[in-house]
């Protein structure tokens, strides 16, 4: 969940901005601000100034098209429409990242299919998405565990650290972890085992160890 997600959904909350959102995207084609105007009993300016800030929040998208179907000069100037934009927006709290658990789940799939035996598959799956993203992660010249907790912030984690350990208090998969405890457990384990291995700090393990209210997963080094 980034700050765009968050302002975009937030944009939603002015209940005219709101009605005129759910009007657009409920027409089977891209609609003019007059048509959005009337079709919520607002005036064209006020429908205007929401329909424009809803683009900007990336909640809908412009096009430019010539409503009468006519081309060459005097066929008039493009009238502008809007239309739901394609941009998908995830809010929730406390953060959760069930795309992230299904990418690495259909991949593990995909992977025993082709004769990997699964639980070798989903661990090396997880692991390899973690290491990627320990990779990629901006050099620092922290403590690996301080390292490791920047990289996992940004992805849900909430890491703090307790003593000589790092505590990840928010479980990014959470409804899916109780109900399918082992399986998404390990999954995570091997995930951040990967990223620790990514940011090269091979000190740092990572171990499950489940308590309340936490993710089942911690680190030390």
């Amino acid at each position: 969940m980034d700050a765009a997600d968050i302002s975009g959904i937030g944009a939603l909350a002015e209940p005219v901005r709101r009605a005129l959102y759910t009007y657009v995207v409920s027409q089977p084609d891209a609609v003019g601000r007059e048509e959005a105007a009337s079709g919520v009993h607002v005036p064209v300016h006020t429908a205007k100034f929401h329909l424009d800030r809803l683009v900007d929040d990336g909640l809908l998208e412009v096009e430019y098209r010539r409503l009468s179907g006519k081309t060459g000069p005097g066929a008039g100037r493009p009238a502008k429409l809007y239309r739901r934009s394609d941009r998908q927006f995830t809010v929730s709290l406390p953060e959760r990242r069930y795309d992230l658990v299904g990418d690495l789940l259909a991949s593990a799939v995909q992977r025993a299919a082709e004769g990997t035996p699964l639980p070798e598959a989903l661990h090396e799956t997880a692991h390899a998405e973690g290491h990627k993203l320990g990779r990629t992660a901006e050099p620092s010249e922290a403590p690996p565990l301080d390292r490791l907790a920047d990289t996992l912030k940004d992805q849900g984690f909430e890491p703090r650290t307790d003593g000589d350990t790092l505590v990840l208090a928010n479980c990014p998969f959470d409804s899916l972890a109780q109900k399918h405890t082992e399986l998404v457990c390990g999954l995570n384990l091997s995930y951040v085992q990967g990223v620790a291995d990514g940011l090269g700090c091979p000190r740092v393990r990572a171990f499950l160890e489940p308590e309340p209210g936490h993710c089942c997963v911690k680190a030390i080094s």
